[in-house]
């Protein structure tokens, strides 16, 4: 297989503007966008068929697949049924709340904590930075069903068990790893020209954190910030463990859960249930998606 290579004596950013372009023209081909579509439908059909299932009156859900029921007769009954469906004293609508309630503060906590110290480890000396920054790293590969009983314990002694404190610190602690990594490999790669002329312009480390670095990370902590929110928003396992079995500050998940082992008599509401659940995250990605892509593609070129 040959490759075209640039002209020979152009400039570098010429040089790099051909390369680019090329690069593009191949990933841009026919063939590409065309499996690229064809993977999309095959990702959505079922989706699809979750929604339309959704709509449908129960006594049609037995007799038939979805792909028939286009012509109606369409009901919203579903949707009723399920938000106000009691689950130990709690609706569904309070699981969508606590949903809520456990996400936001598990997104934004190791946002916070990751960026500062993806900062402190790329751009402040301190004796054994490597050996914290391998170590950090490290625990990327620790399982979390390894985790779970030493945190349980640290939590029943703290007094913490049964509240949202648990479930926030877990998903806060499972996520700071990859987040710490991530900024660091993005917010380390910032010219170092730039950090010495704020520097000299006397600026101490919060003040370039705040208003050097931060700007110039929004596209990596979005990106991020929907990966930890798609995480935490469909775990079960982490609120299983934590939430201690309260209908107070138990997710949608579990609610969900619920619904799968009452399928017998009411396993149609599953559908209904589902798409509520995956409709947020849905509407999240989709309106962040750009913000998404340029998260993916910073850092990737240093310069």
């Amino acid at each position: 297989m040959t490759t075209s290579a640039p002209p020979v004596g152009l400039p570098a950013t010429q040089t790099i503007a051909v390369t680019a372009a090329a690069t593009k023209k191949k990933l841009t081909s026919p063939w590409a966008s065309l499996f690229a579509i064809l993977i999309a439908i095959l990702w959505t059909i079922p989706t699809f068929g979750l929604l339309v299932t959704s709509f449908r009156k129960p006594i049609d859900i037995t007799r038939s697949g979805w792909w028939t029921g286009f012509g109606g007769p369409w009901t919203i009954e579903n949707y009723k049924t399920v938000l106000n469906t009691n689950q130990g004293g709690a609706t569904f609508k309070d699981f969508f709340v606590n949903t809520i309630v456990i996400t936001l503060p598990a997104v934004i906590i190791p946002l916070t904590v990751g960026a500062l110290a993806a900062y402190a480890f790329a751009w402040i000396e301190f004796r054994g930075r490597a050996f914290l920054f391998v170590c950090v790293f490290a625990l990327q590969i620790v399982p979390i069903q390894v985790t779970m009983i030493p945190l349980l314990q640290l939590y029943v002694k703290a007094g913490l068990a049964g509240t949202f404190w648990t479930v926030w610190l877990s998903h806060s602690i499972f996520a700071l790893p990859l987040c710490i990594f991530i900024l660091h490999n993005f917010i380390s790669q910032v010219p170092r020209e730039l950090v010495e002329a704020a520097r000299v312009d006397g600026a101490n480390h919060v003040r370039l954190f705040l208003s050097v670095m931060l700007p110039l990370l929004r596209p990596a902590l979005v990106a991020f910030g929907i990966f930890q929110f798609l995480w935490v928003w469909n775990d079960l396992l982490v609120a299983l463990v934590f939430a201690g079995g309260s209908p107070d500050i138990l997710p949608l998940t579990v609610a969900l859960a619920n619904l799968a082992g009452t399928r017998g008599t009411a396993w149609y509401l599953l559908a209904p249930g589902a798409f509520i659940a995956i409709a947020v995250p849905v509407i999240l990605f989709i309106s962040l998606q750009r913000f998404f892509v340029r998260g993916l593609l910073a850092g990737s070129v240093k310069g």
